[in-house]
């Protein structure tokens, strides 16, 4: 019995996927969206990739460690997104809307107009639905 539960022990440490870590983002508007963290490297690859479909007030933020123009693309993901850029006083830096799959490569790469710390992507249309402009404020903590 010991030896199962030591193998099992040692498996779930490779199998068992670590905890997502999860914010608060809040709208100018009232509204909260639940934002799963991507934080490292691997986190940041991956975004939303794979993901057949996601709630209405559900996106992913992430997080860099310094202030610049960072370019997403739509490779391996499956639904349109809003893509958000946030500067560090967490002011809209610019929106690209309704941004869809990229269906052949090379995947076109979207950039913003201005540097931005932060990048939160949401379901496509759902910017235009909650009224999100460039210049509003998101408030959020990373803990």
């Amino acid at each position: 019995m010991k030896k199962y539960f030591l193998f099992f022990l040692i498996l779930s440490n490779f199998v068992i996927p670590f905890e997502k870590k999860f914010t608060k983002v809040f709208l100018p508007n009232g509204k909260i969206i639940t934002a799963e963290l991507a934080i490292t490297d691997e986190e940041r690859a991956r975004g939303l990739m794979f993901r057949k479909e996601i709630p209405e007030d559900y996106g992913m933020l992430f997080i860099f460690e310094n202030e610049e123009k960072h370019g997403f693309w739509m490779k391996n993901t499956l639904i349109k997104l809003d893509i958000i850029w946030i500067s560090k006083d967490k002011k809209i830096v610019h929106i690209e809307k309704d941004v869809p799959p990229c269906r052949r490569e090379p995947c076109e790469v979207y950039y913003p107009s201005k540097p931005a710390l932060y990048v939160l992507e949401i379901k496509g249309g759902k910017g235009d639905r909650e009224n999100l402009k460039i210049g509003d404020t998101l408030l959020f903590e990373i803990r």
